[in-house]
């Protein structure tokens, strides 16, 4: 499918650069884009300014609306989905300046997070079309601080390696609605209930119950994203919840959001 880029400081098609080893591009893409495996040899902030993606890598899965910003080191394959005709600021930071710059190393590896309305801000007018050095390099620097002190994103889903865990996290994932019970799935993939168990806590750092909840709710996220004829009750129906207030509790709980909130600001 055609990537439509859209213009940065009165250029279109390229990326424009800051001059300090850091490069910014602003991207639409329309709701059903796939960007199949791939790496850079740069390390890139990717922005949701606009709409909802889903960010895949080994590692697992990331929903990422509106508030999430995603941290992709350099050569780390990953793939997205647009689930929502989005509207992407990235910024690319070179080997160079990240070996100079970097003072963390949670930069070392990918990671989402909840974006501050300081650092909106900041990304935003980072592309707003002014050139002055000064200016872009404090924002820069501004944007890396407000990174780093960031919430953690809930709407990650780790994805286990031990195969049997992982043949069990396939099929919750393929029909997250479903109620999955432990001891099916486990007798499904050759394995007790109790190692299953033992499996997903040790290999996702998250019990199965909570697990599911998180695929559940990705579900939901991406049903309220590609779908803006859909209820709130209706996706809390399909997902099994007994109420929407259940619903709303468990939404909040991994999102941070109810998903009225989720849906006004997306």
């Amino acid at each position: 499918m055609n990537i439509v880029e859209k213009p940065i400081a009165m250029v279109a098609g390229r990326r424009i650069s800051t001059g300090d080893g850091i490069h910014l591009l602003a991207n639409e893409y329309p709701r059903g884009t796939r960007l199949d495996p791939h790496m850079h040899r740069e390390a890139q902030l990717v922005y949701a300014a606009r709409g909802t993606m889903q960010v895949t890598t080994p590692k697992g899965r990331w929903l990422v609306p509106p508030d999430r910003a995603v941290w992709v080191p350099p050569g780390l394959a990953h793939s997205i989905d647009v689930l929502a005709d989005i509207e992407i600021r990235t910024l690319y930071f070179d080997l160079a300046w990240l070996k100079r710059e970097q003072q963390s190393p949670d930069l070392t590896h990918e990671f989402v997070v909840r974006v501050s309305r300081l650092l909106h801000e900041t990304i935003l007018a980072l592309f707003d079309g002014r050139n002055d050095a000064d200016r872009t390099t404090l924002l820069i620097r501004l944007a890396m601080l407000e990174l780093h002190q960031a919430e953690d994103s809930t709407t990650f889903i780790p994805l286990p390696q031990e195969p049997r865990c992982r043949r069990a996290a396939s099929i919750v994932l393929e029909d997250p609605t479903a109620l999955h019970e432990i001891e099916t799935l486990a007798r499904q993939v050759g394995t007790s209930a109790r190692t299953l168990s033992r499996l997903f806590a040790s290999e996702t750092q998250l019990s199965f119950k909570s697990w599911c909840q998180r695929a559940r709710i990705a579900a939901a996220i991406e049903r309220l994203s590609t779908d803006t004829n859909v209820s709130i009750k209706q996706v809390a129906g399909e997902l099994g919840y007994a109420s929407l207030p259940a619903f709303s509790h468990a939404f909040r709980q991994v999102t941070g959001r109810t998903p009225t909130e989720f849906v006004q600001k997306d």
